[in-house]
């Protein structure tokens, strides 16, 4: 999966080209609300407006979206729609505090499932916009909201000096409204994924610093804690019961309990659960905390046992896939925040850590995605969040070639005459195959010692429909591996370099 935001929309044709090259699978888009929605700015509804019908909409506000879909689509990628918000005026709580307007306020879950209704007709397959002289093709990858634990995205997150979680609550109408009206517009059959969490939140009570305690009204609730919550158990997972349960919008008797499956199916049945791991400047096999209820990239195991553990206390045996649905790292260059600088990898240090998280990912089967958030770091050198594998004046970091040709090897040291592993992926392998018909293969070069040219000592072939390979080598001495392809047009590509040490 990659996310792309700005440059996605400003220029669809292009960006799309650009994704196809590096060998992107699925496409992450976000729709948001209030952006599509009519007069947003309003407190009231347009009087004669049809939510749930997609013709009520603005043609221009779903053109661009539109054009994204039939491109990607001619150009053999998928789109994963993210319908998120913030809501229209109109359609979010009206007691929210000074300073506003603020659309993560309290959004109405009927709305947003009219909203919803509306994009699932447009991209059923069947939708044709006015003027236009075919329909639409069809979209069969969802998300529903972003990063509700996150006060910018849902609010407000808690209540009463904290000691009342309300965003899972919200957010578990939200789930209902947006998995009964895909339903309700042929895409039953589809991926939907739940969740989509920021890793990490706070818990503390009211303070002089943070009257509200924390999360209060803006911030993140931790995300184990919020899917507990969500599911309506306590820290030790027994269902809530009488006042407790009643304050969060959960059932309060067992017979409450033994009916909440039947009355939230999209908490047990979607396609899989989103979690956005950043680790910050870590490796992926270290976490910034030690806190039980982050979820950064090592502690995606601690989420998929929570998820199967809610699913048999609910009377279910489902192991719901998690998609890693935000992943990326933030380097320096281009961000010289010196207040968050520490927090921050060289470029090449970041390429080395993708492809150690991927290989991580391909080896675990309850991870169903790998992520890279975004194609073009932000303008603003001194700050933003410089995931990019393409900075924003076009040069390209070191991650652009460890995002399209990544390699790993999990032991660099080995005596002689004895092999190595080598993993990796020729992710564009795939669209060259379509290409042109031809199987595609991926050569195994080494350096010996930092000097000297580099030569193959193995051609590998690419079997796997989305270009991973898991071999072995030996090498004949210390030095540099890489991996190098060919495009169809004749033009080789190189991964990054990895040292091995043979005594």
């Amino acid at each position: 999966m990659f996310g792309e935001s700005t440059h996605l929309l400003a220029n669809p044709r292009a960006t799309l080209a650009t994704l196809r090259s590096l060998g992107v699978g699925v496409v992450r888009v976000s729709l948001r609300w209030r952006t599509l929605a009519p007069e947003p700015e309003s407190v009231k509804q347009p009087r004669t407006f049809q939510a749930a019908d997609p013709d009520a909409y603005p043609l221009h506000n779903f053109e661009r979206y539109d054009e994204i879909v039939r491109v990607a689509q001619a150009d053999g990628m998928s789109v994963e729609f993210l319908l998120t918000g913030g809501g229209p005026s109109w359609a979010v709580g009206g007691d929210a505090p000074a300073g506003g307007p603020y659309p993560q306020w309290k959004p109405s879950a009927g709305d947003y499932g009219r909203f919803v209704e509306a994009v699932g007709r447009r991209y059923s397959g069947r939708y044709r916009p006015r003027g236009s002289a075919s329909p639409l093709p069809a979209v069969r990858f969802w998300e529903l909201w972003n990063e509700p634990n996150f006060g910018q995205d849902l609010a407000p997150q808690a209540t009463r000096g904290s000691s009342v979680a309300t965003a899972p609550r919200m957010y578990r109408a939200l789930v209902d409204a947006g998995w009964s009206a895909l339903r309700r517009t042929g895409h039953g059959d589809d991926i939907v994924v739940i969740g989509s969490l920021s890793p990490r939140g706070f818990k503390s009570p009211a303070t002089r610093r943070f009257p509200e305690g924390l999360p209060g009204k803006f911030s993140t609730t931790k995300p184990l804690q919020f899917v507990r919550a969500l599911y309506c158990v306590d820290a030790r997972y027994r269902p809530l019961r009488g006042h407790a349960a009643a304050l969060v919008g959960c059932p309060s008797t067992p017979a409450g309990s033994r009916r909440f499956r039947l009355r939230h199916p999209g908490l047990f049945d979607a396609g899989g659960f989103g979690i956005h791991p950043y680790p910050f400047n870590l490796p992926p096999t270290k976490v910034d905390s030690s806190d039980p209820d982050y979820v950064e990239f090592d502690e995606i195991p601690h989420l998929a046992a929570a998820l199967d553990r809610l699913q048999r206390i609910y009377g279910g045996t489902r192991q719901p896939p998690i998609y890693n649905t935000e992943f990326g790292y933030i380097t320096k260059p281009p961000n010289n925040s010196a207040h968050y600088g520490s927090h921050f990898l060289s470029p090449t240090t970041a390429a080395a850590y993708m492809n150690w998280a991927e290989y991580l990912s391909w080896r675990n089967p309850r991870i169903a995605t790998t992520m890279q958030y975004l194609l073009y770091d932000p303008s603003s050198a001194l700050s933003g969040f410089a995931t990019g594998l393409i900075l924003h004046d076009g040069k390209r970091k070191a991650t652009y070639a460890a995002y399209r040709l990544p390699v790993y090897l999990p032991v660099v040291r080995t005596r002689h005459g004895a092999t190595l592993e080598v993993w990796g992926c020729v992710r564009p392998a795939h669209f060259a195959t379509i290409d042109t018909g031809t199987r595609q293969y991926v050569q195994i070069q080494f350096q010996r010692a930092g000097h000297g040219p580099f030569v193959t000592i193995s051609t590998v072939p690419i079997t796997s429909v989305r270009g991973y390979f898991d071999t072995r080598a030996a090498f004949p001495a210390s030095g540099s591996v890489r991996l190098a392809w060919s495009y169809p047009s004749g033009r080789t590509v190189y991964s990054r370099t990895v040292s091995v040490t043979v005594r």
